[in-house]
């Protein structure tokens, strides 16, 4: 039984709290697996015998796949282990974040440069901003990291 969660009104977060903790324990523990060579070279090799190594879920596999990372991070993933399947992929943490808003590298490094997005319309679910989800590349293919 989850407790009351009023944060989960923010649009375009989602906040890793202890049951995204839980729904993605072993989604994060491959991911730290990431960090030793020989363990980027055995998923580089094969994905998916690698993933199958873990008792992830197969939505949790299939946003490895895909580098989906708004996907993981739905399934449980914590940006700062997911930054390793970025690393693995050859991808700066700018470029994941600019996949995960459907962005260019460049538009999105100039978003931010520019102030970021703005409040206005994006602090509470239905406001029309440009974070709500209606206007988010989650669950629209977009979100991919390769």
């Amino acid at each position: 039984m989850s407790l009351n969660k009023p944060y989960l009104d923010v649009p375009g977060t989602t906040i890793f709290d202890a049951e995204q903790s839980r729904r993605g324990y072993h989604l994060n523990q491959f991911c730290m697996s990431l960090m030793t060579h020989a363990n980027r070279e055995r998923f580089k090799a094969d994905q998916r015998k690698y993933l199958d190594e873990w008792p992830m879920s197969e939505a949790q596999k299939q946003a490895v796949l895909k580098a989906d990372l708004n996907a993981a991070i739905a399934l449980g993933g914590n940006i700062y282990f997911l930054a390793k399947l970025g690393a693995t992929h050859g991808k700066s943490f700018q470029q994941m974040a600019g996949s995960m808003t459907g962005k260019t590298e460049e538009e999105y490094r100039n978003m931010m440069i520019a102030g970021g997005r703005s409040v206005e319309g994006n602090r509470v679910v239905g406001e029309g901003g440009d974070a709500q989800a209606n206007r988010q590349p989650q669950g629209s293919g977009t979100g991919a990291l390769l």
